[in-house]
């Protein structure tokens, strides 16, 4: 996605935006589980909704993991902490 300005530009492109009627003590509610897991209340009700759809689908789930793990397949064995460590010395080390 492009910058423009720092800001990512058309973020929303992919979203449609809702007017949805709740009761009040429910939005109160809503409104302080967000608060409690540092969100908003759009990504609170989009998670809950993910939840009780089952979201991601458990075989667009397996698709994914099989496409990983093909990916990865001639990767061969690594130690990650490893790459970690080189790419954190690389990082540091370009900045000097």
């Amino acid at each position: 996605m492009a910058l423009r300005n720092g800001y990512l530009v058309d973020i929303l492109r992919h979203m449609s935006k809702v007017l949805i009627s709740v009761p009040d003590e429910l939005l109160v509610r809503i409104d302080r589980a967000a608060k409690a897991r540092k969100t908003t209340r759009s990504r609170f009700i989009e998670e809950a909704a993910q939840r009780e759809l089952g979201w991601p689908a458990a075989d667009s789930m397996d698709a994914a993991v099989n496409r990983a793990r093909e990916a990865l397949a001639s990767a061969g064995p690594f130690e990650s902490a490893g790459l970690i460590r080189r790419d954190r010395e690389a990082r540091d080390a370009a900045r000097r």
